[in-house]
């Protein structure tokens, strides 16, 4: 958990800002999630398998779109991780006043 402390002369103003700022880039990862979820349930309808079996066992001579695809569905699946990691940093901030 990421505890964020605020001392300030005007701590709730400064402790409001940070919050709404937090909150902002909060709603535009889960906005990117569902973007990139989307991208990659294109793929994984599209070939009829996860993207675990993808990742496993398909290479890009087995797709379509061969080496395009391949980077572009990989890419996908690796910016669903990060985008997963930040927003659960970001959701567990705790918010300390004084």
């Amino acid at each position: 958990m990421i505890k964020i402390h605020i001392d300030s002369n005007a701590q709730e103003r400064e402790a409001d800002i940070i919050r709404l700022a937090i909150s902002a880039e909060i709603n535009r990862l889960k906005l990117g999630l569902k973007k990139t979820n989307k991208q990659i349930n294109k793929f994984e309808k599209k070939y009829n398998v996860s993207s675990d079996v993808f990742l496993e066992k398909l290479s890009a001579e087995d797709l379509e779109g061969r080496d395009q695809e391949y980077i572009e569905w990989a890419g996908e699946l690796k910016l669903r991780e990060k985008i997963s990691i930040d927003l659960n940093h970001l959701e567990g901030i705790e918010y300390v006043t004084q």
